[in-house]
């Protein structure tokens, strides 16, 4: 079967735990990847070495400080030669061989610029067990979206976030939209910026849960907090809506939690383990939310200075224990 050329572009730093896993689930594609471009923003725990062993891989190297999540995927794209690029990360990998055919799919027609899969979580004692991916749902269907600007302009706040949600975790760009609209130089959410920009000027993008990668960030309460902050902000800044205030979970929710992690687990004390990590992840969630919605009671400016002082840098997730 012939297939359209495709080009894997992989931003990296220090993932020396995933790398090859990540570019050897890459190479058992039913697919053929015409070359696979990673950007190595300074690693120092062996990730180049390992790249070393694969001969198709191409490493553009830069200096850490000069990272940028919009305009390094912008490096890999200008280098790219095929027709299509799917963007990706260095601790992902795929879910099966047919993870990239999937992603092809999604192009119902030549006018779908970019299609977007879906991150799951793999069954590893690493990973928080109640984020482990269990589908129990029918394999939904691919969606296409595309308005016209008058169309979008009449959506409301929540319906142009929802139709914008978006994750460079998992997504394959046609190369010629790339071109004609690369990614903003922005520190995070790059993805709900390039999307939410497509849709808003008419473009077709559709989305593909059968196109699925595995992923998983062990968070602390502080990288939650950081996350979840800028990813509101950006959000809210893009279209003037924020998450609302989550309740504080009571004593039987964690109850619930911790029986279900211990039939997960079979073992009480991995499960009082998971559930410390979810109530801390979970309250690095709240903090942020209510930090945002106190910030927004004063005024924008107290938003954006907030959100300087807590996530001048971006948020970079902690290596699993």
């Amino acid at each position: 079967m012939a297939f359209p050329t495709v080009s894997v572009i992989i931003p990296v730093r220090n993932e020396a735990k995933r790398i090859r896993q990540c570019i050897e689930g890459i190479l058992k594609q039913t697919v053929p990847v015409q070359e696979i471009i990673v950007i190595d923003s300074g690693s120092t725990d062996g990730t180049l070495d390992i790249l070393a062993d694969f001969p198709m891989v191409d490493v553009i190297e830069i200096d850490g400080s000069t990272f940028n999540h919009g305009l390094t995927r912008n490096l890999g794209v200008e280098r790219a030669t095929g027709e299509f690029c799917q963007l990706t990360v260095g601790d992902a990998y795929a879910y099966n061989e047919f993870w990239l055919e999937e992603m092809l799919k999604g192009f119902v027609d030549d006018e779908v610029r970019a299609v977007c899969g879906q991150q799951v979580v793999d069954h590893l004692p690493e990973n928080n067990p109640l984020q482990w991916f269990r589908p129990v749902d029918p394999i939904s269907e691919i969606k296409r979206l595309q308005f016209s600007p008058r169309e979008w302009s009449f959506k409301s706040k929540q319906e142009q976030r929802d139709a914008s949600r978006w994750d460079d975790v998992n997504a394959m760009y046609r190369k010629s939209a790339m071109e004609t609209m690369p990614f903003e130089e922005t520190g995070y959410s790059e993805d709900l910026i390039w999307a939410n920009n497509a849709l808003k000027q008419g473009w077709a993008l559709s989305q593909n849960h059968n196109a699925r990668v595995y992923h998983f960030h062990f968070e602390t309460k502080e990288f939650r907090f950081k996350r979840t902050l800028t990813t509101s902000y950006f959000i809210y800044k893009l279209h003037g809506v924020l998450t609302e205030l989550p309740k504080r979970k009571k004593i039987t929710a964690h109850l619930i939690d911790f029986l279900r992690l211990v039939k997960l687990t079979k073992s009480p004390l991995k499960a009082a383990q998971w559930l410390r990590y979810n109530i801390r992840s979970y309250t690095g969630y709240y903090n942020a939310i209510n930090l945002a919605h106190t910030a927004l009671k004063t005024g924008e400016k107290e938003f954006d200075q907030q959100h300087q002082l807590h996530c001048a840098k971006p948020p970079i997730p902690p290596k699993s224990k």
